[in-house]
């Protein structure tokens, strides 16, 4: 079998859809690669950005150079593989390797301590892969320096332990020529979020011991179904995304059945909500829910299970997911290859450190304390405690809206203190609580059908961020930062890590505040007590 998509109740719905999909000759001309199919404005970025659909055949050229990396880093004992990179260069490699049970640490963070933990871990053996598309990305830069400065007071050469995946041409590709890094090229036609068959996807999961030849297998099996009227699976996928987004069914409730992939539904999420979320449109991917409890939600579960469910392997999930978000597109109108929204973060946090200069960031005044946990925004004036504002966010959302839980802290703190098995047991507390901050999704999502999401920033800037922005105006959003006690330096940087996520979490608040929506921020002051005080608050709500 390579994959099978069950549309469950919904097939009467997505038929009407998909029969015009296929009377206008779409799953042809997009398994040809047609850059028309999205409308003239979309052709010029379409025509650059359809390399994905050949990349189960394509990608089999880097197999040589790969082996060529695994076998020096087994020969070094280097076991300890470090995954910089942000958006579609960390998620795909995060579901391979989670999937296959091979360890990958991936720093797609600013957080400090998390990454002064991954710094402490084995460095002796440590391999750091450094990806980027655009060759700029700014977290990624920060690990790269991080890295190298590392490496050297260890008496250890980076150019021995570094290897830099990114574009052709990229400022990366210019700064590991200089440095001696071994570089991988990936397709320059393929964009990041469609990355996962590239050398994105492939490089570190082979290096952390992934079977990359077979998720390249399971995707070529699939892919001459693409071109078909009948039997395609991502014809019927798509054609289910577009439909119900045309219903007024946008939220789109991923559930992980009894399936062998761990993890899918975090790729999906960027996937979706970074290609659909512009011009007031979209579909929000709601990661964690387990059904849908109102009617702007339906449910797709992967694996297999009752109702609408897409089962098979990892590789040809890629692709058909790929193929169905891009037949999504077409169907709402809308160019599914552009991110048009997300540079305004990135913008606001450049200006916001810029103008700081040595100073203080402008976080502002909180309008309330409660505790260890200080709020921050545009609240009424008369909410008194923790319990009055998170009751006002929820009452908040407009009816056919959803709550955004952004936490910019550590979100791998308790796994990485299990698992190192050397914390005290009071660390262990600590580390567990702070972990824990992922549950307010539950909690919050228990006290209203509304959609509840959760990202950790700022990773969700490179996927839900763009919905966020660009999608339907009616999110309302939560955003947790947290007090740094152990900062990292940014060689050759005018800022630490716990500056620049601050200024990275109050950039996005800027960005989604001049829109308008409610948007509150909770800073601990202790992280530990705050997100304990934060989750007791929530819980008796």
């Amino acid at each position: 079998m390579t994959i099978e998509v069950t549309l469950g109740d919904e097939a009467d719905a997505v038929g009407a859809v998909r029969d015009k999909l296929v009377a206008e000759g779409v799953p042809a001309a997009l398994a040809a690669g047609d850059p028309a199919l999205w409308g003239p404005q979309a052709q010029p970025e379409a025509a650059i950005r359809l390399g994905w659909l050949g990349l189960p055949n394509t990608s089999r050229e880097l197999l040589p150079q790969i082996a060529t990396l695994v076998e020096r880093a087994r020969a070094a004992g280097l076991d300890h593989v470090v995954l910089a990179g942000m958006g579609g260069s960390s998620l795909a490699p995060e579901v391979i390797c989670a999937t296959e049970d091979v360890p990958l640490t991936v720093l797609d963070t600013t957080d400090p301590h998390q990454v002064r933990r991954a710094l402490a871990d084995r460095l002796d053996r440590t391999i750091v892969v450094v990806s980027s598309k655009s060759g700029g990305t700014v977290e990624t830069d920060s690990h790269r320096r991080v890295y190298e400065q590392a490496f050297r007071d260890a008496g250890i050469d980076p150019a021995e332990r570094i290897v830099v995946v990114t574009d052709p041409g990229s400022p990366l590709e210019r700064t590991a020529n200089e440095a001696g890094y071994p570089v991988v090229l990936a397709d320059p036609n393929v964009g990041g979020r469609y990355s996962a068959l590239t050398a994105f996807g492939l490089v570190p999961s082979a290096l952390a011991g992934a079977d990359v030849t077979k998720l390249l297998d399971d995707a070529a099996a699939v892919a001459p179904l693409l071109a078909q009227d009948e039997g395609n699976p991502g014809l019927d996928l798509g054609a289910l995304l577009g439909a119900q987004a045309l219903r007024g069914r946008d939220k789109l409730i991923l559930r992980d059945a009894m399936s062998d992939i761990t993890g899918l539904p975090d790729w999906i999420e960027q996937l979706i909500a970074e290609s659909t979320g512009k011009e007031g449109k979209g579909v929000l991917p709601v990661v964690g829910a387990e059904a849908a409890e109102a009617d702007d939600q339906f449910l797709v579960s992967i694996g297999p299970d009752s109702g609408t469910t897409v089962d098979g392997p990892l590789g040809a999930q890629f692709l058909v997911w790929e193929y169905a978000t891009a037949v999504a597109g077409r169907v709402l109108g809308i160019n599914p290859f552009d991110q048009p929204n997300v540079a305004e973060s990135k913008e606001n946090t450049t200006r916001l450190l810029e103008e700081a200069g040595d100073g203080p960031l402008p976080t502002g005044t909180p309008m309330l304390t409660d505790g260890p946990v200080e709020v921050y925004g545009d609240v009424p004036g008369d909410l008194k405690n923790l319990a009055d504002v998170l009751t006002w966010l929820l009452r908040s959302i407009p009816e056919r809206g959803y709550l955004a839980i952004m936490a910019y802290l550590d979100r791998e703190a308790a796994f990485d203190a299990a698992v190192v098995g050397e914390a005290s047991f009071e660390e262990m507390t600590e580390t567990w609580a702070s972990a824990d901050v992922a549950t307010l999704r539950a909690l919050l999502d228990y006290r209203t059908d509304h959609a509840v999401t959760f990202g950790w920033g700022p990773r969700f800037l490179h996927s839900t961020g763009q919905y966020h922005k660009g999608g339907p105006s009616e999110g309302v959003f939560l955003q947790v930062t947290g007090a740094v006690t152990d900062d990292v330096e940014v060689p050759g940087k005018p800022y630490t890590l716990g500056r620049l996520q601050l200024a990275q979490a109050l950039g996005d608040l800027g960005a989604l505040t001049s829109r308008g929506r409610p948007a509150v921020r909770l800073h601990l002051t202790d992280r530990v007590a705050g997100v304990r005080h934060l989750l007791s608050v929530a819980e008796e709500l």
